[in-house]
């Protein structure tokens, strides 16, 4: 018999007995810090821009020589010359002049306001006649606007994106220091797993569970091994757990954690090291176990490949998250259930749905049937003290990303 805990109070005990786990740092390239989360803030060392420059074609001027001027009355200004791209502005200003600029390149000092191209007219003699009033800082970004050295230009925690490597490109960085991708060992556990890519003989499943979790490991910030599909067997999920203890940051079982005759991952985790956890009160997933073992987190999750991918979810993804050191995001909306669903087992259940017509509609599933969450673009939870969901009540479903 397990003696269940709920998902709140296992996030709980999980955070409690391994918060503390930090990934070490180190320095990576820029071009291969995506997805990295940074080890600490990185601070600006430069002003963004590193000069005043024009966000439009037109003429860099000073303001108050095109006070008030209009269609019917044009401020006629004296053109002294163009900047260029990429080159500094050497002149200035002074009254009644101004200075062609395109877009980006650097105004003149003395220079307050750009005026479009539209807004203005070449005449004889290099006059330019402007027929609208531009005010101070208007169609231009000043120096530092963006950024000034010793901003606070990421945070640590930060999970590199396109957008982040950008940034510190601008700032002149070519290397950054991030987390140690949290290492994790998959191991798949039962006498009725092949491989995929092997032909598949009666009364044989495919593993889909190692593929998954590897995956979502890698989505979640870190890396995983698959050390291989072991028999359901004490000295053979010994062997296996001892060997991946050695030289990762945290295990992954899947298969076994029942309590059936032939389940030895419980066994084996109390053997080495302390089982924490096993059994929890939700739907799917309540054979889950989780433990320590020379420190490192241990996780034996159901063979049922929903519950693994809703387990691992809810469980092993915060714990990755908080080794190194980054804040989980998740997206969610309310919307109306599209139909009445059961549920009084009193277990939490996690209910996959898909976002169709402004509602989330349950998808069907057979018990195990990963295609469910191919098709999802969410799930709800229904609390473990509620006998199910009315059609049309409302419903937060947090978002599963693609």
């Amino acid at each position: 018999m397990l003696n269940v805990i709920t998902i709140a109070e296992a996030q709980a005990l999980i955070a409690h007995t391994f918060g503390r786990l930090r990934m070490p740092a180190e320095s990576v390239l820029l071009a291969e810090a995506g997805g990295r989360a940074l080890a600490e803030d990185v601070l600006a060392r430069e002003f963004v821009p590193d000069f005043d420059r024009s966000t439009v074609d037109g003429y860099a001027l000073r303001s108050q020589d095109v006070f008030g001027c209009s269609e019917s009355i044009p401020a006629l200004l004296t053109l002294i010359g163009s900047a260029r791209m990429g080159e500094h502005t050497a002149f200035s200003l002074s009254a009644g002049q101004c200075v062609y600029v395109p877009t980006g390149a650097e105004i003149p000092a003395g220079a307050d306001t750009v005026v479009m191209l539209e807004d203005a007219e070449v005449l004889d003699d290099g006059l330019i006649a402007v027929y609208k009033a531009a005010p101070p800082g208007a169609n231009l970004i000043f120096r530092g606007d963006d950024v000034r050295p010793g901003d606070v230009l990421l945070t640590a925690g930060t999970r590199l994106t396109t957008a982040h490597i950008g940034s510190l490109a601008a700032m002149g960085y070519t290397a950054v220091s991030v987390r140690r991708q949290p290492r994790a060992a998959v191991i798949s556990t039962g006498d009725e797993l092949v491989p995929a890519g092997e032909d598949l003989p009666l009364g044989k499943i495919r593993d889909v569970n190692a593929p998954m979790l590897a995956q979502a490991v890698l989505e979640a910030g870190g890396r995983a091994d698959f050390l291989g599909i072991i028999p359901d067997r004490i000295e053979e999920v010994r062997a296996a757990l001892k060997s991946a203890l050695a030289d990762h940051d945290l295990v992954l079982l899947s298969g076994g954690t029942s309590v059936g005759e032939k389940d030895a991952v419980p066994q084996v985790l109390s053997e080495q090291g302390e089982l924490l956890a096993h059994g929890l009160a939700v739907k799917p997933g309540k054979p889950t176990l989780f433990g320590s073992a020379q420190g490192k987190p241990v996780f034996g999750l159901p063979g049922n490949p929903v519950a693994a991918y809703f387990i691992f979810h809810l469980l092993v993804r915060p714990l990755l998250a908080s080794m190194l050191g980054t804040d989980l995001e998740d997206r969610r909306v309310r919307v109306p259930v599209a139909r009445a669903v059961p549920s009084n087992h009193g277990r939490e259940e996690y209910v996959p749905v898909a976002l169709r017509d402004g509602e989330a509609q349950p998808i069907p599933s057979k018990s195990g049937l990963i295609t469910t969450l191919a098709r999802a673009d969410g799930y709800i939870a229904i609390p473990r003290d509620k006998e199910g969901l009315r059609q049309g009540e409302l419903v937060e479903v947090t978002l599963l990303k693609r």
